[in-house]
């Protein structure tokens, strides 16, 4: 009985730690350029005071497809309270190719551009010796700091609605005022 207890602690501290590598600390979001295809250069820095979700994808990729069909329907309705999403294809050599017939196919209204592989991997933090995978999902509260973040293995909460949903309503309530209309809006202290 006592082996069965220590191996159960054991894994209890192993499953702790493996999730506490996924949840990193609160960080600054370095700045990132949006290039879409038509050429259009947007710095994330442009969305200081809005909730951003930065997703980095594969245009090829059903986990990416999926996500982005979920983002868009949250963008559609959070947007109105200061919610951008970005997302940022990073296919090897073609994604500006590929671009636009993702965002047609998939009925993505939110911008969506592309990157090297490298620049995605510098944004995340993620380095040379990790295998990574997508979609690599970075929140950002109004002040510019990142708080979810996907570790390099991905997450499945940032790719389920109902906690993208919970945990983006949270960050666009903070920092946010109620106008005299009722509506909420994003505060101007920064």
């Amino acid at each position: 009985m006592r082996t069965l207890a220590s191996l159960a602690l054991v894994a209890a501290v192993t499953v702790s730690a493996a999730f506490s590598q996924s949840a990193p600390a609160s960080r600054k979001a370095p700045d990132f350029t949006l290039v879409e295809p038509s050429g259009k250069q947007t710095p994330l820095s442009s969305f200081k005071g809005k909730v951003c979700v930065v997703t980095f994808i594969l245009t090829t990729c059903p986990h990416c497809q999926k996500e982005s069909e979920m983002l868009t329907k949250l963008y559609k309705e959070m947007a109105p309270r200061g919610l951008q999403v970005i997302g940022v294809a990073v296919n090897a050599d073609n994604a500006a190719i590929l671009v636009p017939q993702f965002v047609q196919q998939y009925g993505v209204t939110y911008p969506v551009g592309f990157a090297t592989q490298d620049a995605m991997k510098s944004f995340m933090g993620i380095s040379e010796m990790e295998r990574w995978s997508v979609p690599q999902v970075a929140v950002i509260d109004r002040k510019g700091m990142i708080r979810a973040q996907s570790p390099y293995n991905g997450d499945p909460n940032l790719q389920t609605e109902t906690y993208m949903r919970n945990l983006l309503d949270g960050l666009l309530k903070e920092g946010a005022t109620t106008s005299k209309t009722g509506k909420t809006t994003a505060s101007n202290h920064q």
